[in-house]
């Protein structure tokens, strides 16, 4: 299958990118420099140059592909509300020009959801819609082309998808940690982040890309919910420092920008995910990677 992915050198993506090439499938990658394009090229992928606000771009490319994996989105934490118009734009934009075609289009989306009290399920719909909510509503705008000839897949990731090299949440904690001279959590720490390692969720993908049926949403977990305290204080055992609790009052302060997220409850299953694709989570745990050093801080 020749499939097009947006974020195809991103953190996920790249891995999204290896595993599909192991399995015969051509790659078109979106590149948005030159290093990129080298990058891709490297590994025997087709680079495409654009970027997510370059529509004609992004609609000529997924025209032209069998199959569309949308991982990238800008993570502009200063205009959240713009990173999100312009997800949706794009989204709009492919939907649109490969609709009626019997396509897959797989989108990357998160597990942030009015679900409490119990962890979020595949049959959990998204509460945002619209161009002004959470990552411009894309997950349902994507869904509703389910029954206008394409196969809609929502890939829900964890909020931490860890392994070496990450720069993401977990990274970001581990600096702070660093800094603050503590590992911090939010209150009592009891609210809970899933996880999952990024070979499990490139495997997820592929599978996904191959198997899900349209309209479907798929969960890339592999541990439902961690406690907030627990993560700091694997963060903390691995750098040598105290656990302490950060009032909410004052999350913002401490943890800068991530404050926002480490304070939110976002556990969820992958029970029906792993029955249909046939996916069983074998890598690293969060907490074996953090003290594998995965995190590890320059001095």
């Amino acid at each position: 299958m020749r499939v097009f992915v947006t974020g195809a050198t991103g953190w996920i993506g790249s891995a999204v990118t290896d595993e599909l090439l192991a399995h015969g499938h051509k790659v078109v990658g979106l590149a948005r420099s030159d290093d990129a394009a080298a990058a891709l090229e490297a590994k025997g992928a087709i680079a495409h140059r654009g970027s997510l606000d370059d529509l004609d771009s992004l609609a000529s490319a997924a025209a032209s592909a069998d199959g569309v994996i949308h991982l990238a989105f800008k993570h502009d934490f200063s205009d959240y509300a713009g990173a999100g118009r312009s997800e949706r734009a794009a989204v709009h934009r492919m939907l649109d020009t490969i609709e009626g075609g019997d396509r897959p289009f797989l989108l990357a989306s998160g597990l942030a959801s009015g679900v409490t009290g119990r962890p979020l399920t595949e049959d959990d719909a998204s509460p945002h819609h619209g161009a002004d909510s959470m990552r411009g509503g894309s997950e349902n705008l994507a869904l509703e082309y389910a029954d206008r000839g394409l196969r809609p897949v929502v890939l829900r990731f964890s909020p931490t998808v860890h392994g070496r090299g990450d720069h993401g949440f977990t990274a970001t904690l581990t600096k702070t940690a660093k800094e603050r001279g503590a590992a911090g959590y939010i209150g009592e720490g009891s609210t809970r982040w899933a996880a999952v390692h990024r070979s499990d969720a490139a495997r997820m993908v592929r599978l996904a890309l191959e198997k899900a049926p349209a309209g479907s949403r798929m969960h890339a977990v592999a541990e439902g919910g961690l406690p907030s305290r627990d993560i700091a204080a694997a963060i903390g055992d691995h750098l040598g420092l105290p656990t302490v609790s950060i009032a909410p009052e004052d999350a913002e302060a401490h943890f800068g920008w991530i404050g926002r997220f480490f304070g939110m409850d976002l556990t969820a299953s992958s029970a029906r995910t792993q029955e249909l694709l046939g996916w069983t989570p074998t890598g690293p745990t969060l907490f074996e990677d953090i003290a594998a050093g995965a995190y590890a801080l320059p001095e």
